[in-house]
C-alpha cells in the first residue's frame, strides 16, 4: 500500500512559518522595542515573522 501524498515529507521542511508561538512573538516584540514587561502575554498584537 502506498503512502498518501499529504503524509510524505516534503523538501519545504525549512520553509518560513507564517504563525509564531507566543514566546516567539514576545521575543520578536522585545527585539523591536515594542514590548513592555507590564504588558499581559494574553492578546498579543499580530507580528510578522522576520524575513
Amino acid at each position: 500500500m502506498s503512502q498518501h501524498r499529504s503524509l510524505k515529507s516534503s523538501s519545504n521542511i525549512g520553509a518560513k512559518r507564517s504563525v509564531l508561538k507566543r514566546f516567539e512573538r514576545i521575543d520578536l516584540l522585545k527585539k523591536r522595542g515594542k514590548w513592555d514587561e507590564k504588558t499581559s502575554p494574553i492578546g498579543l498584537p499580530k507580528t510578522e515573522p522576520e524575513a
